[in-house]
């Protein structure tokens, strides 16, 4: 376990900075609304799913660790939840927050990369084993998409360490969720990435809340050795009324592999359920209606 906790009145400046607009430039009415909305949920104490990645990557680039993020819709997000670039209205001209946090802050670069997968996960695979104290990310546009990198999945990621001794932290984060797309454009199908998956080669999420997914990425690049991380990045709980965290569960904390179920009396349960993902929130869904007290919903986040 690594000490990824971020001190709240820092954090608190750094979500005013990553919510701030240059005011000597227009913008469409939708990204005020934007802005005006992050600002609300951080003055009711609350952080959704992209604050959290948000803050993450403001708290690293602040204590001189460089960000860099490329996909084919990395400065929007797939489901337009990260919004790390807005354009400027009228101009070829795109503000990036993440940029202008403070004067002595680290690179930070978010890139709409090419349609190819092979190429582009290639060439941010070598550059996280050339920026090992570096977040390097890749993120396919749907985690679907991989497939198309599945022989740089196969070569490198899973199994250069045990053929070279090679480590790298890249990140890969495969948004994911059958929720009405079809065959195609829903599941970044776990099951392929597990079943690569032996002797710590890899690790492999698929969690629950924006607290977790903050301590997440930052252990991902506090820690004193470098693994390839892949995240099953969700759809549905981008916006969930229920998947939301405080800020004090950023500034205090760990990343929790396993999250117990808390709201249960241990000696009066009879099934424990362990889930993952979005699947937790449909399944509290349900055991809310029914009060079924008997039952633990147990999460595995990695």
């Amino acid at each position: 376990r690594v000490d990824t906790t971020f001190p709240k009145d820092k954090l608190l400046y750094l979500a005013e900075r990553v919510n701030h607009l240059p005011e000597d430039k227009s913008f469409i009415n939708k990204v005020y609304k934007i802005i005006e909305d992050r600002k609300h949920l951080i003055a009711s104490d609350k952080v959704d799913w992209a604050m959290a990645e948000l803050l993450a990557y403001a708290s690293l680039l602040t204590s001189g660790v460089p960000v860099r993020l490329s996909g084919q819709d990395a400065e929007r997000g797939t489901f337009a939840h990260r919004h790390a670039a807005f354009t400027v209205e009228d101009l070829d001209e795109k503000v990036k927050p993440l940029q202008n946090l403070d004067s002595n802050q680290a690179k930070f670069e978010v890139i709409n990369s090419l349609l190819s997968e092979y190429g582009v996960l290639g060439f941010e695979y070598g550059y996280a084993l050339a920026t090992p104290f570096g977040l390097t990310i890749w993120e396919a546009q749907f985690g679907d998409f991989s497939n198309v990198a599945q022989v740089i999945f196969d070569q490198y990621i899973c199994s250069a360490e045990e053929k070279w001794g090679l480590m790298n932290g890249l990140v890969m984060l495969l948004p994911h969720g059958f929720e009405g797309q079809g065959p195609e454009h829903s599941s970044a199908r776990m099951e392929r990435y597990l079943s690569s998956a032996v002797r710590n080669n890899i690790q492999v999420v698929n969690i629950t809340t924006p607290a977790n997914y903050f301590h997440l990425l930052r252990r991902q690049v506090l820690r004193d050795f470098r693994l390839p991380l892949i995240v099953f990045s969700p759809k549905s709980m981008l916006r969930h009324p229920l998947c939301i965290s405080s800020v004090d569960e950023l500034s205090s904390g760990h990343f929790q592999e396993v999250i117990d179920d808390h709201d249960v009396e241990v000696e009066n349960v009879k099934r424990v359920v362990l889930c993952t993902g979005k699947i937790y929130y449909d399944l509290l869904k349900r055991k809310t209606e029914l009060d079924a007290k008997d039952i633990a919903l147990v999460r595995v986040e990695q």
